[in-house]
């Protein structure tokens, strides 16, 4: 390969890999990875490729533009003197553990330094693995767009996530049931390249004492100390505490993030937790159109909601519980971490009312703004109202004129005959008194839209947006991928010549498969 890279591979040179070397289903242990082999694709094609991405890891648009970038992104050839391998993690799955788990369908393909950043590249839809169980460890386009368009998108929204390098075609069929309910059919392969300062996972470490095996988890946690938590000091019964203090708030960072914006994740089991506090894989996952705290996109969680919009910070909670139970015999002292544990709900709570604050526009610090943000959610869910749309025009409100609230907000109603009687009473009340709030700042408003603008976007990658994209790719049409990767790089920009895209989900996405129902199939 005439590619020039700044190999530093460490996971698979440091930690204890799985002496089997066949591609075939089983049980890994005493191990954290399996060496393996991407399946050479028929006919690859790149689709898109991101130019940030590219640079990050030391890459020019003329490289992007190789044979050799498509083969390494495609799987079809391997880069000299690396090893690609999956890693070995379990899981609690919908709150049920699941045993061992593994990248079923990604494969890490090298390790790559560039700038004093360090970056794992891994491809999703590369082939199977020791883990794929009874699946083929591809994907199909349609989730292949979503995970790379989001995944950069969420980036530029502020939201700590994995990113995304590339999207190809393989240029083989895959079968899918979309939905599970018995009518599979064949859809376009598709691989995404993904980059991560590391895959890891609350499940990378659940997985070993789950077998009784406290030396490779000590193995495991140590070295993730020493390569992404060195700040912590010397890996020892005190760092492994803050190790789990600092991961605890980077989660709750993270899902913080999520609700500013409205993004639901879809599946929150421990397997999909990184142990970084990013937001890593992107499947059944969606974005608030009307507000709702009960709403998941994901069809498998229609009956119980475990995973929907308002239970987000409490399944982090639980997540947490599982991952200091996996930790603990590295410590053997419950305390510290029931105190981590006992405490996050009043740091979750805290960091809510502030992110609820910010996009409120509140800089001074009220104690009565805790009941002015319930009293808002109790309206804000007595009718349809599109959360993007509300939050982003709120910031056109001019304090001394609060009461022609009617005319700023109007439009993020889906249905706005509805508001009358006793919710437009209450839509009055609430703007009474958020009036009255903001007479209590300092800013003026001109201030205090920029500083809302700043927070709430105007733009998000809605689901019917996507599926847009996903119908004219199906044809050979990129163009709409193209427009929405260059959108969401400026989602708090009002980029007037897009004005089309702030808008309220049109009715016939209301009940459209991959607009308002998706499931776990890739």
């Amino acid at each position: 390969m005439t590619l020039k890279l700044n190999i530093k591979d460490k996971f698979n040179k440091e930690l204890p890999a799985d002496p089997i070397l066949e591609n075939s289903r089983r049980q890994v242990s005493e191990a954290c990875f399996s060496f393996v082999t991407p399946k050479i694709p028929s006919n690859p094609s790149l689709i898109h490729v991101s130019p940030e991405m590219l640079n990050n890891l030391g890459l020019t648009k003329e490289d992007s533009e190789t044979k050799d970038f498509l083969n390494l992104v495609t799987g079809a050839e391997i880069f000299p003197n690396t090893k690609p391998y999956a890693m070995c993690y379990a899981g609690h799955q919908f709150g049920n553990w699941a045993g061992q788990l593994g990248d079923g369908r990604a494969i890490n393909l090298a390790e790559i330094e560039h700038k004093n950043k360090h970056w794992a590249l891994q491809l999703k839809g590369a082939g199977e693995t020791p883990y794929s169980r009874s699946a083929d460890g591809l994907a199909v386009l349609r989730s292949s767009i979503r995970e790379y368009l989001c995944s950069e998108a969420m980036f530029h929204l502020g939201v700590p996530t994995t990113r995304a390098l590339s999207l190809s075609l393989s240029g083989d069929q895959v079968l899918r049931d979309v939905m599970y309910n018995g009518n599979p059919d064949y859809e376009k392969g598709a691989i995404v390249a993904r980059v991560s300062p590391s895959f890891l996972r609350f499940g990378s470490y659940q997985i070993f004492p789950s077998r009784g095996d406290v030396d490779t988890l000590k193995t495991l946690v140590d070295f993730t100390i020493n390569t992404h938590y060195s700040h912590l000091g010397k890996p020892s019964k005190a760092v492994y505490i803050a190790f789990m203090k600092e991961v605890a708030k980077r989660s709750l960072d993270m899902v913080i993030h999520w609700q500013r914006v409205g993004f639901v994740h879809g599946v929150m089991n421990t397997d999909n937790m990184s142990i970084l506090g990013l937001t890593i894989d992107y499947g059944p996952y969606g974005w608030l159109e009307g507000y709702d705290h009960g709403w998941t996109p994901n069809t498998t969680d229609n009956t119980h909601k475990r995973y929907s919009y308002g239970s987000q910070m409490q399944i982090t909670h639980w997540n947490l519980f599982q991952l200091a139970n996996a930790i603990y015999p590295l410590v053997e002292d419950a305390e510290p971490f029931e105190t981590i544990l006992n405490d996050f709900p009043k740091e979750a709570e805290t960091a809510y009312r502030d992110m609820m604050r910010s996009k409120l526009g509140l800089k001074v610090e009220i104690e009565s703004d805790g009941e002015l943000i319930e009293e808002l959610e109790k309206v804000l869910h007595a009718s349809e109202t599109d959360m993007t749309i509300f939050f982003r025009n709120l910031a056109n409100l001019k304090t001394s004129e609060y009461q022609e609230w009617w005319s700023i907000i109007s439009n993020a109603f889906y249905k706005p005959n509805e508001i009358n009687g006793d919710i437009k009473d209450s839509w009055k009340h609430w703007f009474s008194n958020y009036g009255k709030r903001l007479a209590k700042e300092q800013s003026t408003d001109q201030e205090r839209k920029l500083e809302m603008n700043s927070i709430n976007p105007k733009y998000v990658l809605r689901n019917y947006m996507a599926q847009l994209a996903i119908d004219d790719a199906d044809k050979g049409d990129y163009k709409l991928i193209e427009e929405f990767f260059n959108l969401l790089k400026k989602p708090y920009d009002e980029q007037p010549t897009s004005e089309k895209w702030f808008a309220k989900r049109p009715e016939w996405a209301r009940n459209k498969v991959g607009c308002s129902m998706l499931s776990c199939s890739s």
